[in-house]
C-alpha cells in the first residue's frame, strides 16, 4: 500500500469531528486493508509502529525533526523554527516546506506504508554512540521521498501527535463495520453490534494488539471468541466503580458481598511462562520486571504454580520500623532504571494478590470470583513483608462489612473494595463486579493539559495547571478546572511544582507568553470541594478549589476520569 493513501485517510480523519463519520472513514480503510497482508498498518491509524502492549518508543524530539527537515528541504533550521513559532504544529510546517519542494524539485514518489513501518520500527532499537545521527538517517530518508502531505504525517507520527481525533473506541467501531457489515445501529440490528463490539473489545482487552483483534475478526466472530490470554504479556485490569456506602455496595455486588482491604499501594500485574520466566506490569502496561527483582524473587518461592496471571497491589513499606508507606513514597520506584539495588533496600515492596485469571495453561477469567478467590489461596504460601493474599470477608451483615472497613482504616488502608461472589473478570472495564469505598474525599484522577509559568521564587517554573476529564462521546480531553495549590516549593519536601514542571517540559506542544499547552501525559490525582457548571470551561463545569494531591505514574489515560463522572459528582452536590 502506498503512503499516500493512508494519509488520505488522515486528512478525511482530521476534517471530520464527527465520530460516525470517522468511523466510516476508517471502517472504508479496513476494508481495503483486509486484502494486504500486513495487517500491522492498523498501528499507524493509532500513531504507533507497534501494539499497546508494547513499551518501544519512537525517543524523536523536535529538535531532531527539524534537523531531518531542513537535511530534507534545505531550508534552514532557523527559519524552521520561527515557521514553527507562527504555525504551533510541526507537521503543517512539515507540510509548507516540503510543498516548495515538490514544486521545485521531479522525483519519483515510491513510499510505502511497508516502508514507513520498518524505518519507525528501527528508531526504538538504535542504542550507544552515533544513535542520533543514525535516527536522523532514517527518518531523513523518509522525508526526502515524501512528498508535502506525507511529511506531515510522518512527522505528527514520530512526535506522538497525529491530531486525527481515532481513539480507540472508534477504531473498535470500524473493525465491526468492516468486518461484519454494520454501522449505523438500529432496533432491529442493535444485539448483533452489541455482540460484535463486545468480541471485538474483549479480544483486544486480551491481546492489547489491534493487528491481532483484525486478523481474527476479518476471519469470524468465533476467531474473536477463540483469543486466548498468553502470560509473559500484560492485559488490561479490570477495573473498580465507587460504592456511595456500604449498603450500596451491598445493593450493587449482591446481598452477600466479599469486603477486601483496599490498600495504599499500585496495581502489579505478575505473570509467569511455562518457560518459568516471570514478568511484572503496571495498569499502564509498562513492563517493571527489572525495577521489582525481589517480587520476582517472592513469586518464584511462594506461588506454587508453573503458569499463571496474578493480579496484585504492591505496597511500599519502611525496612526499619515496618510501617506501610503511601503510593507516592514507593512510586518512584515505577520509572527507576538505575541504582535497582539500593531501592530494594531502601523502598521494598510487599505483594497483596487478590484475583488470579489464568492458571498451568487454563484461563480463569470467565470463572465465578469466589472459585478463583479460593484457587489463589491454595497455590500462595503466605510471607510477611513478601506476599501475601487480600484480607477479606465474605458477609451479608452490614454491621460486619461497618466492622471490617473500620478495623481496615485503623490499620492505615484506604478503605475497602466490595466484590461480587459469582463475577468473571473483565478486562479494561468498569462493570460493576467490583467496587471501591474510601472515607468521603472528593477526588478525581485526571490529566495536565496546560500550564502556566510562575513569577517570583517559581519564576521559570511551570507552576499553574489545567486539568482535564475525557469526554467519551467526542473522544476528547475537555477542561474542567486550574489547579496551582497542593504541591511542594522543595524537592526535599515532597512532590514539588519543579518535579510537575520538569515531568510537563517534555511534553510542550504550544507556547503563548507564559502559557502552554502540552501533550496529555502526566496523570494526577486532585482532590477538590465541589464542582459547579461553568462556560469557562469545554467540558461546561468547573472544580471547585482543586488542589494536586499525588502523581499517578501507574495510571494510564484511559482510566482517568470521564464527564460522565463529574456529571455524576455534580448531581450528587445538587441533591445536597
Amino acid at each position: 500500500m502506498q503512503y499516500s493513501t493512508l494519509c488520505e485517510v488522515y486528512e478525511e480523519l482530521e476534517k471530520n469531528p464527527s465520530r460516525l463519520k470517522k468511523t466510516e472513514i476508517l471502517s472504508n480503510f479496513l476494508k481495503k486493508l483486509k486484502h494486504e497482508k500486513n495487517k500491522e498498518i492498523i498501528y499507524l491509524l493509532q500513531g504507533k509502529a507497534f501494539p499497546d502492549y508494547s513499551e518501544k518508543e519512537f525517543g524523536i524530539s523536535d529538535k531532531l525533526c527539524i534537523k531531518a527537515l531542513e537535511k530534507a528541504s534545505g531550508i534552514s533550521g532557523k527559519e524552521i523554527v520561527n515557521k514553527w513559532r507562527k504555525i504551533g504544529d510541526l507537521g503543517k510546517v512539515s507540510f509548507e516546506i516540503m510543498s516548495k519542494k515538490e514544486q521545485n524539485t521531479l522525483f519519483s514518489h515510491k513510499l510505502t506504508v511497508d516502508k514507513v513501518l520498518d524505518n519507525l520500527k528501527k528508531l526504538p532499537e538504535l542504542t550507544g554512540i552515533g544513535t542520533v545521527d543514525r535516527k536522523l538517517g532514517l527518518i531523513s530518508e523518509l522525508l526526502t521521498s515524501a512528498t508535502a502531505i506525507e511529511a506531515k504525517y510522518i512527522i505528527r507520527t514520530l512526535l506522538s501527535d497525529l491530531r486525527i481525533g481515532a481513539a480507540s473506541g472508534t477504531i473498535r467501531d470500524a473493525i465491526v463495520s468492516s468486518c461484519f457489515g454494520v454501522l449505523k445501529e438500529d432496533e432491529s440490528n442493535k444485539e448483533e453490534i452489541k455482540q460484535a463490539k463486545e468480541a471485538v473489545e474483549s479480544s483486544y482487552d486480551k491481546t492489547n494488539d489491534y493487528s491481532m483483534v483484525f486478523e481474527k475478526a476479518c476471519l469470524g466472530i468465533k476467531y474473536l471468541h477463540d483469543t486466548k490470554l498468553s502470560p509473559g504479556k500484560p492485559i488490561k485490569v479490570m477495573l473498580a466503580l465507587k460504592a456511595e456506602s456500604l449498603a450500596d455496595g451491598f445493593e450493587r455486588a449482591g446481598k452477600t458481598a466479599v469486603f477486601e482491604f483496599k490498600y495504599d499501594g499500585f496495581r502489579m500485574l505478575i505473570t509467569k511462562e511455562d518457560s518459568g520466566k516471570t514478568k511484572i506490569f503496571t495498569r499502564r502496561l509498562d513492563e517493571v520486571t527489572r525495577q521489582f527483582p525481589e517480587v520476582v524473587d517472592y513469586v518464584k518461592d511462594n506461588v506454587k504454580a508453573k503458569s499463571f496471571i496474578i493480579d496484585s497491589e504492591a505496597v511500599g513499606y519502611d525496612p526499619k520500623t515496618k510501617k506501610y508507606q503511601p503510593f507516592q513514597a514507593i512510586s518512584q520506584r515505577i520509572k527507576r532504571k538505575y541504582d535497582i539495588d539500593r531501592m530494594v533496600k531502601e523502598l521494598p515492596v510487599e505483594v497483596i494478590v487478590f484475583d488470579i485469571i489464568y492458571l498451568d495453561g487454563e484461563s480463569l477469567i470467565n470463572e465465578p470470583f469466589e472459585k478463583r478467590s479460593k484457587i489463589l489461596r491454595k497455590i500462595i504460601k503466605e510471607k510477611p513483608f513478601h506476599i501475601k493474599v487480600a484480607e477479606q470477608l465474605i458477609t451479608d451483615s452490614v454491621e460486619k462489612a461497618k466492622e471490617f472497613y473500620e478495623k481496615a482504616m485503623k490499620e492505615g488502608e484506604e478503605g475497602l473494595m466490595i466484590k461480587n461472589l459469582n463475577s468473571i473478570y473483565k478486562p479494561g472495564a468498569r462493570v460493576g463486579y467490583m467496587l471501591k469505598y474510601k472515607p468521603q474525599i472528593n477526588e478525581f484522577d485526571l490529566v495536565i493539559t496546560g500550564a502556566e509559568y510562575g513569577t517570583g521564587k517559581r519564576g521559570g517554573i511551570l507552576s499553574s495547571y489545567t486539568l482535564s476529564c475525557y469526554d467519551e462521546k467526542k473522544e476528547k480531553f475537555v477542561e474542567v478546572g486550574k489547579a496551582s495549590t497542593g504541591l511542594k516549593e522543595k524537592e526535599d519536601e515532597g512532590l514539588s511544582f519543579q518535579e510537575i514542571s520538569d515531568r510537563l517540559n517534555p511534553y510542550i506542544i504550544e507556547e503563548k507568553g507564559r502559557e502552554v499547552k502540552v501533550k496529555p501525559k502526566i496523570v494526577v490525582t486532585v482532590i477538590y470541594q465541589n464542582i459547579q457548571v461553568s462556560p469557562t470551561y469545554e467540558s461546561g463545569f468547573a472544580l471547585r478549589f482543586p488542589r494536586i494531591d499525588r502523581l499517578r505514574l501507574d495510571k494510564p489515560l484511559k482510566d482517568i476520569a470521564t464527564l460522565d463522572d463529574i456529571k455524576r459528582d455534580y448531581k450528587k452536590f445538587e441533591l445536597h
